[in-house]
Parts: structure tokens; C-alpha cells; sequence
């Protein structure tokens, strides 16, 4: 009886995993490191590249590579091997392998066909930049910071030679159109040419004044364009090596070059809201197209070189007549800046990536918009739960959004203000949402319906923290520049008092759970406790050698936990001011701790991509989440601590329950004081039962979903034993 339960509790068990693979079409579980619920977000949109049939388009960011289709726009895939952001992209000639390049010292290359890794380039010492195949696809060229441009076999992934020469980061890298030279442009103000078979350095190319931020190739081969941070653009004479023509240019947009097919024409975008069109035999400007009313960020021509495409901070697409000069549609939908623009391989479709956090397909012919690719956001800077636990609120840019945690939509978003949001908090009834801001102000929000109760200013720098008292009754907010605490009345939007108790940026506050007490951690590397009634400094908590990033009382009040910038966190005797515990693991800077509800578990996230999660008994680490592929500045308990949500370039959610579960015998269910075999019997005859099932228990729901899966087994799983 006892091996046939056993039996049909495992091979349940392996029905729900099963199920669980099946999930993978979503997008929100698409990728997801282990460990994670889901991603309600998808990252920010920075690089778009077609695939040569047209089929897909990749579009890279801050997680990875967003596949879609592009007749439907449905995710097809999402690529996240890379442990840090995507920076460069690129299809192989033949449309096989998608290659990748990112912060993380890494060259990835993908199967298109099943959008699996193929391998790891590894070599570069520091982040690589630029990543380019050759024109036969044989070799793949990547330059990096490590001031090197590395030549590997796309076929093996082998490194063939590693180019040395160049005193500054490598910014770019380029095939000529037959193969035989690569280009490479760096911070040392030069361009170097390579022979691609040899990797003997043919020629230095000098001129910049400033970092070469991009190096591109005429269509012929014969003409090589230089761009630079000093807003120069220089033509070379490949045959000679001598230059032909260079313009320093106020209003050019360093980088937003593109050549015609037939390589006789060169358009350039500027700060002055101008496309300009070059001669390219000459060097000379022959014609300006006018439209945008804002600076011109990126251009591209049309397979055919009869269109040619802008993208600009108007938050439009333009297209112009390559035969007449003028403007043939204006894109409209974007409502925000856009990034980068490209051109199908058939040249009927144009996809555009904007800071919306959209990447949109237009159809060229009639301008209309075909489809839009949602969901992309920007990096999420603070998360609150609502206290009910069915909204989480997120700062994001200069905008805070409101979640549906059972759907996972963004249900409202609050904007006015006019730089980044960086702090988010709920009032204690949940009917008011507080955003801080780099513009200096806090702004108080209705919750339910998003409208704007007051705006706080005061503040003569940005905002770095925002925090309810226990009460309802007071804000706290901390300022960016002037060592600065300033308690608002919340139901006025007053400015009750100003406290000044730091030489720096005050980067968090906290209140203790009686409301008696304030604390702070500043850049000045110190916590100091405020006794809130007299306005005098209780307390100065000194241990930390950099700046203190975050400050968190504990439930029960009696210990204080912070975090900072010299990679730890500190738990503090609240009493006796005295440190309790130094928690070390984090590799770099420690942004964000948070108690669980029941302050049993304590979690930090840092700039090392991790999140942490510890005992703050014992000051023992219990597990760490690896999966951000960049910071993660904020980490948030939900209500019931049953979930731990992330932010960073995107929102994370975590199964924090089964950690939680590590603290007391929640399985405990003869009631015999210890969670062990008979519990597990008990346990199984409830496997695979819904709420909606006669008999089932809700006592073996340990979760809270509604029916008793694989999840409540790992929480089970790691009460078993616990107990007297």
C-alpha cells in the first residue's frame, strides 16, 4: 500500500512536471532561471535584427533575445543565456546562427533552427561590444574592452587569432564586403585595418580626436566612414589609406550612419532635427531633409535604396523618396524616443524600437502599423506589494506602474513626472501610491483610479527613498544631495519637518513598526536612528566602509538590517546599537534587504545579479537566486511571504515559500510536534486534489494556489524532519 502510494504520488509528480514544460509558449515563464515563478516584463528593447527569410525578428535587450514571429507577433522564443545585457546582435549570411555579444564577456551562438545555444565564445577578458560575421560566414570578428578584436571559427567556435594594437576599448568591428580586411574603431581615437586571414595590422587610421564610436564599409569596398564622439565623421580612401574628406559636424548624432546600396549617397541624422544626405565621392553635404522636430537618433535605407528610413526622439518613423527628396509617410505610435529602425529583407516591413518599451512593425507602402511587439520595459528601480497582496506597484524610468497580480498585466501607470522614478511605497490601507523622483519632487497617487492627490516639493535634489509611517499619517523621503530627510504630512501633501542628519546622499529610510523611531543609511557610510518625537539622533550605527544603500527594520522592531555598497549586509541590536551579524556573499554592491512578513527570512539583491536569501537568526545564508543579467536594485516580499518579487532589467518572481517553510513544521499535520512519514502519507492521499475536488484539505494546500502540486510537495519536502 504504503510503495503503490509512493509510486502514484511520483508519477503525479511527473505529470506536473511535465505540465509545467508545457507552459513554455508563455512568455512570462519563457527563460526563466531556475528558481522563478515568472516574468511579468520583457526588459528593454535596444537592437533589432531580421532573420534573412523575414520570418522572425530578434529584438535584444537588458534579459536576452526576444524572438517573434512576424506574421502574428507572437514570442516564439526568448534567448537568455547571457548573464548580463545583449549589446550587439547579428544573422550569419546564411540565416542559420544568430550571434550575440554582451557584458558578460561572452559570444554566444544560436540554432535558429530550434533557437537552442549552439556554444560559448570565451575569451575576452571584459564585456565585448561588437559582433559581425564575414561575408561568407566562415569566421565571426567580436571587439571588446579589453582593447582586443578576436577573430573565432563560426563553425567550431574556436578562437583563430586575437588582435592586439589598440590602447582603448574597442567600439566596433567590420568586414570589408569581400572579406579580406576588418575594421575596428576604439576609444584610442583610431581605426585600424586587419588582414582577416592573417590578422597582420595593415593600416592606422588617425584623425579622431575623440572615441571612434562606429566604422562602417561603402557597399564597393573602397571608401571607409569613421564616426566619433566629437561628432566628426571621416571618409578614408581604403586603396591609399589616405583621407578624402572629414566634417565636424555640432549637430550630428555620432553613430546614425548608413550608406546606400550603390554606395554613392551617405545619410546621417543630427541634434538639429535634420537628415542630411552626402555626396560620398565628394564629402560634401547635397541635400537636407526636414520633418523632425527632434534630434534624429537612427538611419536606414531600404534593400532597393529607394526609401530611406529615420527614427527620431519625436517619438516618429519617417520615410522619405530617395528619387524626389521628400517625405513620404510619417510613423506615428510610438510615445517614446526611438532607438534604433530596420528594414525587412524584402523591404515591405520596418520594425522600430522605442523607449516605450515597444518594438513595432510598420508596413512601408501604406505606413500603417502592422503590428506591436509589447511588453519590454525599463529597468525596475523599487517594488512595493499593495498590503491586500493583489497589486504590485514598480518604478520604472520616469514611471510607475501598477501590477495585477493575478494576471499579470500592467492594470495602471502613473505619469508626471519628469525624470526616473526611484522609489515606489503604499500607504498601510493601500489607497495611496508615493513615487519619488530624480526631479526632485514626490508625488502622491490615488491607488484605485491613478489620478495625482499632491506633488511634494521641497526637495533640491533628486529623491532616492520614499516611506509610509505605520500610522498612514507620515511620508519620509529621502533626498539625493543634501544628507536630507524631510516627513510630510500625507493626507495635506505639508512638509511637517526637515531632518539633516547625514554629509550625503540619503539613499533609504525606514520606520520602525511603533512609528517611534527613523532610520537612514547614507553615502556618508553611516545609520542613524531618530527618536521621531524629539528629533534627536538616538543612535549612529557605524561599520560599513562605503555607502549604505538600504535600511529595514525588522517585524518584531528589534533588529535593523542594512545594506551597502562594500558588498555586505548588517544586522543591528536596535537597543543597543551594537552589530549583531555580517553577512558576506555578494560579490559587489548590496542595493536592496527586506524582511519576510513573519521576519524570519531575511533577502538582499545586489549589483552581482543575484538575490540572497538568509536566516537572520544565525546569519546563515539558506539559497541564492542567480538569474538577472544585470543589478537588481529591489526586492519585495509579498503580503503572505509567500512570494518574493525582483527588479532589475526586468521584474522576477520567486517561490519563496518553500525557504520560508524552512523556519517552523507548517507540515506538522498529526499534530505530533515534527513534520515525518506519517505526515507524508497523509500528504499523498491529498496529491493531485483541487478545491474544487470533494475531500480536498486545504491544510495540505501549503502554498495557498488552490490545489495540492508539486510545489507543495518542495515545501513539504524541506519541512520534512523538522520539528521536536
Amino acid at each position: 500500500m504504503k510503495r503503490s502510494t509512493i509510486f502514484g504520488v511520483t508519477f503525479v509528480l511527473m505529470i506536473v512536471l511535465f505540465s509545467h514544460v508545457s507552459l513554455a509558449q508563455d512568455h512570462t515563464r519563457l527563460g526563466l532561471p531556475q528558481g522563478a515563478l515568472m516574468r511579468p516584463g520583457k526588459g528593454e528593447s535596444r537592437l533589432l535584427a531580421w532573420s534573412r527569410d523575414g520570418k522572425r525578428l530578434a529584438v535584444g535587450g537588458t534579459i536576452g533575445i526576444w524572438v517573434y514571429d512576424t506574421e502574428n507577433g507572437d514570442e516564439v522564443s526568448l534567448l537568455a543565456g547571457h548573464r548580463s545585457g545583449v549589446v550587439s546582435m547579428v544573422f550569419s549570411p546564411d540565416g542559420t546562427i544568430l550571434a550575440s555579444a554582451s557584458g558578460d564577456y561572452t559570444v554566444r551562438l544560436w540554432d535558429v533552427a530550434t533557437w537552442q545555444e549552439i556554444s560559448t565564445l570565451t575569451g575576452h577578458t571584459h564585456r565585448v561590444t561588437s559582433v559581425v560575421f564575414s561575408p561568407d560566414g566562415t569566421t565571426l570578428a567580436s571587439g571588446g574592452w579589453d582593447r582586443t578584436v578576436r577573430l573565432w571559427d563560426a563553425a567550431t567556435g574556436h578562437e583563430k587569432n586575437t588582435l592586439t594594437g589598440h590602447t582603448g576599448i574597442v567600439n566596433s568591428v567590420v568586414f570589408s564586403p569581400d572579406g579580406t580586411t576588418l575594421a575596428s574603431g576604439s576609444r584610442d581615437e583610431t581605426v585600424r585595418l586587419w588582414d582577416a586571414a592573417t590578422g597582420r595590422n595593415e593600416n592606422t587610421l588617425t584623425g579622431h580626436t575623440s572615441s571612434v564610436t562606429s566604422v562602417v564599409f561603402s557597399p564597393d569596398g573602397t571608401t571607409l566612414v569613421g564616426t566619433s564622439s566629437e561628432r566628426t565623421v571621416r571618409l578614408w580612401d581604403l586603396a591609399t589609406g589616405q583621407e578624402k574628406g572629414s566634417v565636424k559636424e555640432q549637430n550630428w548624432w555620432p553613430g546614425s550612419v548608413a550608406f546606400s546600396p550603390d554606395g554613392k549617397t551617405m545619410a546621417s541624422g543630427g541634434y538639429d532635427n535634420m537628415v542630411r544626405l552626402w555626396d560620398v565621392a565628394t564629402g560634401q553635404v547635397n541635400h537636407i531633409l526636414t520633418g523632425h522636430t527632434e534630434t534624429v537618433r537612427s538611419v536606414v535605407f531600404s534593400q532597393d535604396g529607394m526609401t530611406l528610413a529615420s527614427g527620431s526622439s519625436d517619438n516618429t518613423v519617417r520615410l522619405w523618396d530617395m528619387a524626389t527628396r521628400t517625405e513620404k509617410n510619417a510613423l506615428t505610435g510610438h510615445s517614446g524616443t526611438i532607438r534604433t529602425i530596420a528594414f525587412s529583407p524584402d523591404g515591405t516591413t520596418l520594425a522600430s524600437a522605442s523607449w516605450d518599451h515597444t518594438a513595432r512593425l510598420w508596413d512601408v507602402a501604406t505606413g500603417t502599423e502592422k503590428k506591436t511587439l509589447a511588453g519590454h520595459s525599463g529597468d525596475a528601480r523599487s517594488l512595493a506589494f499593495s498590503p491586500d497582496g493583489t497589486s504590485l506597484a514598480s518604478a520604472s524610468d520616469r514611471t510607475a506602474r501598477l501590477w495585477d497580480v493575478a494576471t499579470w498585466q500592467v492594470k495602471r501607470a502613473f505619469t508626471g513626472h519628469t525624470r526616473d522614478v526611484s522609489s515606489v511605497a503604499f500607504s498601510p490601507d493601500g489607497n495611496t501610491l508615493a513615487s519619488g523622483s530624480w526631479d526632485g519632487t514626490v508625488r502622491l497617487w490615488d491607488a484605485a483610479t491613478g489620478q495625482a492627490k499632491h506633488t511634494l516639493t521641497g526637495h533640491t535634489r533628486g529623491v532616492e527613498s520614499v516611506v509610509f509611517s505605520p500610522d498612514g499619517k507620515t511620508l519620509a523621503s529621502g533626498d539625493g544631495g543634501w544628507g536630507t530627510v524631510r516627513l510630510w504630512d500625507a493626507a495635506t501633501g505639508q512638509e511637517k519637518s526637515a531632518l539633516t542628519p547625514h554629509d550625503g546622499t540619503v539613499y533609504s529610510v525606514a520606520f520602525s513598526p511603533d512609528g517611534k523611531s527613523l532610520a537612514s543609511g547614507s553615502s556618508d557610510n553611516n545609520v542613524r536612528l531618530w527618536n521621531l518625537a524629539s528629533g534627536q539622533i538616538e543612535n549612529t550605527l557605524t561599520g560599513h566602509t562605503l555607502h549604505v544603500r538600504s535600511v529595514v527594520f525588522s517585524p518584531d522592531g528589534r533588529t535593523l538590517a542594512s545594506a551597502g555598497k562594500d558588498g555586505t549586509v548588517r544586522l543591528w541590536d536596535v537597543a543597543s546599537g551594537q552589530e549583531k551579524f555580517t553577512l558576506t556573499g555578494h560579490t559587489e554592491w548590496v542595493f536592496s534587504v527586506v524582511f519576510s512578513p513573519d521576519g524570519n527570512t531575511l533577502a538582499s539583491s545586489s549589483w552581482d545579479g543575484t538575490v540572497r536569501l538568509w536566516n537572520p537568526a544565525t546569519g546563515q545564508e539558506e539559497t541564492t537566486f542567480t538569474a538577472h543579467t544585470e543589478w537588481v536594485p529591489t526586492v519585495a516580499f509579498s503580503p503572505d511571504g509567500r512570494t518574493l518579487a525582483s527588479g532589475g532589467s526586468a521584474i522576477l518572481l520567486w517561490d519563496a515559500s518553500p525557504y520560508v517553510a524552512l523556519q517552523s513544521p507548517v507540515a506538522d499535520f498529526d499534530g505530533d510536534g515534527a513534520v515525518g512519514f506519517p505526515d507524508f502519507l497523509q500528504f499523498a492521499s491529498q496529491f493531485g486534489k483541487s478545491q474544487d475536488d470533494a475531500g480536498f484539505d486545504a491544510r495540505f494546500d501549503l502554498d495557498g494556489d488552490g490545489e495540492v502540486g508539486f510545489n507543495d510537495f518542495v515545501i513539504f519536502a524541506r519541512s520534512f524532519g523538522n520539528g521536536t
